[in-house]
């Protein structure tokens, strides 16, 4: 039954590889075993990533991508075609925030939803076609509980923590239900399309902040680098082979109250 989640053999695409999130799954999803490849606009931040992880006996490899560029992506489609044959599994992580406060200018809304709205779109669109070739693939969407409940502004009084944008809950929500779709277009073709919605992970902020949102779990704590790695592996791997179509919370029980 463990074999079932042993990622080998499988070429695995995760966007955003080297951030908060990404080097956590960049350090799981290398230890199961993946032939990986990390990709982002930052390829020097992605190349030492793949370094460290090369260092350690793991096949990671780094590219290039630039999300909402669709040139960019139909690029490194073509590439993974040339270089792999295939693609397995990809896990959409990468997210760009460009609105600093609510009252920012339209300019800002517009390019969120050009790399996190459209961009997405785009790597569904485009990658789905090359994971359809596969015998059995799988995406996985890295969304957030924001995209789920709306704002616990209290949890921010008394620091200078960002309270979170409304472009945002709108790009995350909208991703749940892009998840839907995308399982529903893509499962004759038997790619499976799941979201994962994180909590918050610790990052060193303020104490007043850490206190209040621990309260707000029911395990008391924030999620770290090993909490998420265990949820997307099983579903990039033969062990979630007939779960699609769902929005998995990975919140310590945030969203349950």
């Amino acid at each position: 039954m463990l074999n079932r989640f042993d990622l080998k053999n499988k070429v695995i695409l995760l966007t955003g590889g080297a951030g908060l999130y990404g080097r956590g799954l960049t350090a799981d999803l290398a230890a199961a075993n993946a032939t990986l490849i990390i990709a982002s606009r930052n390829l020097e931040a992605s190349e030492a990533v793949a370094a460290e992880e090369r260092g350690l006996g793991h096949a990671v490899t780094a590219e290039s991508l630039d999300q909402g560029d669709e040139e960019s992506i139909l690029a490194l489609r073509e590439r993974i075609r040339e270089r792999h044959g295939r693609l397995d599994g990809l896990v959409n992580n990468a997210v760009a925030r460009p609105m600093s406060s609510p009252e920012e200018s339209t300019r800002e809304w517009e390019e969120s939803l050009r790399i996190n709205a459209t961009g997405i779109y785009l790597m569904h669109r485009h990658f789905g076609e090359l994971l359809g070739e596969s015998e059995t693939s799988s995406i996985v969407n890295i969304g957030s509980i924001y995209g789920m409940v709306g704002p616990t502004l209290n949890l921010y009084e008394g620091t200078d923590m960002r309270t979170g944008y409304p472009d945002y809950y709108f790009n995350k929500g909208g991703m749940v239900n892009l998840t839907r779709y995308y399982a529903a277009h893509l499962g004759p073709k038997n790619v499976r399309v799941n979201c994962l919605s994180p909590g918050g992970f610790f990052n060193n902020q303020p104490e007043p902040f850490l206190t209040r949102y621990n309260e707000q779990t029911f395990l008391k704590r924030m999620g770290g680098e090993s909490d998420l790695g265990g949820s997307v592996v099983f579903l990039l791997s033969e062990a979630s082979c007939y779960v699609t179509g769902v929005n998995l919370p990975v919140d310590g029980g945030f969203t349950a109250h």
